[in-house]
């Protein structure tokens, strides 16, 4: 069964290092937004369906408020909270209740009242003495009884609640009848992330694609620290799209609040179903480019390679099909992978890119009759036999395709392990030309065909 729809938006903001993020997890339920005790970590807005007793809502976690010179980075991340608050229909302003109400509480809190929006104060880290104390301190910015909170420790929710219902009156409750039967398989989201090297134009394409400044763009490399999720529909189809931090050699990541980043990079390859590797046209096919490649192959994802900034070279004829048949000698674990090239700044190919994309999908999705197979599979060992191991010919019996996602086919033979992987990839190549499976990730497993004399007793 679906979630159900969320019926109002809140947006929460504060100063940085309040507990903004902190308190979107316990919301959503679950380690969505980084936390770190380094303040300014959130740097775009994050989305989530949140869930408060019998309310549900979408939550938006924001940047932390800060004064900031015009065209700064810190700027355009007020900018996304600005956004943010404006899309609400309910604003929570935290403070952190040990630190007390600071003189740029006080300043932020004018620029909620000035939003018209109804307002909860929130006084978080309201645990201990220290935080009771500071929470008094709270009824000075004029935005009401402070509600004492802690989210870090799950406490002061029953008020939270209290207020949101008090704020929001006409806000309903979850019912039996607002839980949405599943959608078919054609109808659900195609769950895709955009991953690549720092500063290859990820967030630039997402925005292009949405037709709106919906995440944090500029010349900074590293600028995205989230996996930010964004709803998007394209031709008919609902994606979910990921965006996500940019992905540097391991041994050039040291900073704390990096690792966190690239965790959450592989934590949305490993839940996505098509996964973009965007790179740069003027530094392409770094060896990082082909690693970022080999790991989303290994996580089974169907995959599209995605060559941005096309505008900025100069290609000569027939570039685009040296590009593919580089990409070709580069990744032969996944031949025939899309490439296409693009300029997410223009907009120039983005029908192409996501053309290749339900393409993609498609093939990733693709299951072969075992008729067909076994067809295959004669044919194969006829012209091109199975080597002798130890001057035993091996036998090979049958195939199948249990799964798909990526395609999977388990082959039935005598003394399995003895297969070359030479062999192996002689018919996983010919699984994917045969069966039109290019570009995908295919798992060919091998099976010991079960002996029928095993345990019973020779006769004399």
């Amino acid at each position: 069964m679906s979630a159900p729809e969320s019926t109002f938006t809140l947006a929460i903001v504060g100063r940085p290092n309040v507990g903004k993020s902190t308190l979107f997890n316990r919301l959503v339920g679950r380690r969505l937004a980084l936390v770190d005790d380094q303040p300014g970590v959130t740097r775009d807005r994050r989305e989530g369906d949140g869930k408060l007793g019998d309310l549900t809502f979408k939550v938006i976690d924001t940047a932390g408020l800060e004064d900031a010179e015009r065209e700064s980075l810190t700027a355009r991340m007020q900018a996304q909270t600005a956004a943010a608050i404006a899309q609400a229909d309910a604003v929570l302003f935290l403070i952190d209740a040990r630190a007390g109400a600071t003189g740029a509480d006080r300043g932020f809190a004018e620029l909620v009242r000035r939003s018209g929006k109804p307002a909860i104060l929130i006084a978080n880290k309201s645990e201990g003495r220290a935080g009771e104390a500071g929470a008094l301190e709270a009824f000075s910015l004029g935005l009401g009884d402070p509600v004492a909170l802690s989210a870090e420790h799950g406490e002061g929710l029953a008020d939270l609640y209290d207020a949101l219902r008090a704020a929001l009156p006409e806000a309903t409750a979850e019912r039996d009848d607002d839980i949405a039967p599943e959608a078919p398989a054609e109808e659900r989201s195609i769950r895709i992330a955009i991953v690549g090297r720092p500063n290859t134009g990820k967030s630039t394409l997402i925005n292009r694609l949405l037709g709106e400044d919906r995440l944090l763009t500029g010349p900074e490399a590293g600028i995205t620290r989230d996996a930010i999720a964004v709803e998007l529909d394209w031709q008919g189809r609902h994606l979910r799209i990921h965006d996500t931090a940019g992905l540097r050699r391991r041994s050039r990541i040291d900073e704390k609040l990096e690792k966190l980043s690239v965790a959450d990079a592989l934590n949305a390859i490993r839940f996505a179903e098509v996964v973009i590797v965007l790179i740069d046209a003027q530094t392409p096919f770094e060896e990082q480019d082909t690693r970022i490649a080999d790991l989303v192959e290994r996580e089974g994802r169907a995959i599209v390679i995605a060559v941005n900034k096309w505008d900025l070279v100069e290609p000569e004829p027939g570039a685009q099909s040296r590009l593919q048949a580089h990409v070709d000698r580069l990744l032969p674990q996944i031949k025939g992978v899309p490439v296409v090239t693009l300029s997410a700044r223009s907009g120039e190919g983005l029908d192409r890119l996501m053309g290749a994309v339900l393409k993609a999908h498609a093939v990733w999705n693709r299951r072969v009759p075992t008729a067909g197979l076994n067809r295959f599979l004669a044919d194969a060992m006829t012209a091109h036999p199975p080597p002798a191991v130890k001057g035993r010919r091996l036998k090979l019996d049958y195939i199948t395709q249990p799964k798909a996602r990526p395609p999977t086919f388990v082959l039935f033979a005598s003394r399995a392990a003895a297969l070359p992987d030479t062999y192996r990839r002689f018919l996983v190549n010919g699984l994917r030309e045969s069966f039109a499976l290019p570009g995908t990730p295919i798992r060919l497993n091998l099976r010991a065909k079960a002996n029928p004399y095993a345990g019973k007793k020779r006769r004399r």
